[in-house]
This record gives structure tokens, sequence and C-alpha cells, in this order.
């Protein structure tokens, strides 16, 4: 979106939330199995699975997000990027943030043992990657140019 005047706003102009584009996804896919339960793991491995999953992606996600406040930049897709951060876990995945939320996403499907919901993650990661991830690297080539060039040639994506 632009300010009216034919300039560009100062973000990537990311389809939806990436927050409410796992939490939409996960939604339906817990209600459908709510309609027609659909297990996919032995009752033993989806509780081994699930709270771990779901805590380690909270730590991930808690550690991006610190990194990118203590970087003094924005972590709201809709406010200007001010910074590159390439510290924590940006040193090992670009998208530490989303990394944590599939991990997340991923076990509440497994602790709810819900094969609906596992199955709707692909094309939730479908519509972060495009709608999301894809828009925000090129917003960021535009803006940071070599600079992130350099850092997107180093690390990796996802993981």
């Amino acid at each position: 979106m632009g300010d009216g005047n034919g300039e560009r706003a100062d973000n990537p102009g990311v389809v939806a939330p990436p927050p409410l584009i796992f939490a939409g996804g996960l939604a339906a896919g817990l209600l459908t199995n709510r309609l027609r339960p659909t297990p996919f793991l032995p009752r033993g491995l989806s509780r081994a699975l699930g709270w771990p999953l779901v805590v380690a992606g909270l730590a991930l996600g808690l550690w991006g997000f610190r990194e990118m406040r203590r970087a003094g930049t924005n972590v709201d897709p809709y406010h200007p990027t001010t910074a590159i951060v390439d510290r924590g876990p940006y040193g090992f995945t670009r998208n530490p943030l989303y990394v944590g939320m599939t991990l997340i996403y991923s076990g509440l499907s497994a602790r709810a043992n819900a094969l609906p919901a596992a199955l709707l993650l692909p094309a939730v990661l479908h519509v972060v990657d495009r709608g999301v991830v894809k828009r925000e690297e090129r917003y960021l080539e535009g803006k940071f140019g070599d600079e992130y060039l350099r850092y997107k040639g180093r690390v990796r994506r996802w993981i």
C-alpha cells in the first residue's frame, strides 16, 4: 500500500499476519478433526512429541523476538524494518519466528493427534512462504541491498 502519492509503503505488504495464517490453518484442522476424529500417531508418541515441540517453538520464537527488539527493529511486518538482525537464532535461520510457529503448530497437531491439522500444515507453509516470506525478502533486498544479500547468502531461509 502506498500513501496515495504513488509511493510504496515502507513494509513488505504481507497477505496477512503470520500468526493468523498459522492459527487459521490449525483451527481448521482441529475443527475438522473434532467433527471426524482421525488420529495419526500412537497415543504415547502423541504425548511425547506434542508439548516438547510446543515448548521448543515458543523458546525459538521468543528468542527471535528478543533479538529483533534488541536490534531496535519492528517485529510487526506492517511496520518498517530498520535493521538486519543476524544474531541469536538469525545466525542459523532467516525466519526463526516462523520456524517457531511451525514447531508450535506441529506440537499442537501431535498433542491433539489430529491428522487433518497435520495435513494442512504444508498448505499453511505455502501461504506463509509465498504471501509473507518472499514478500519480506523482496522488501529487505530493496531496502538494504547488498547488506541483506550477503546475509541471505550466509543464512538459510528455514533451517
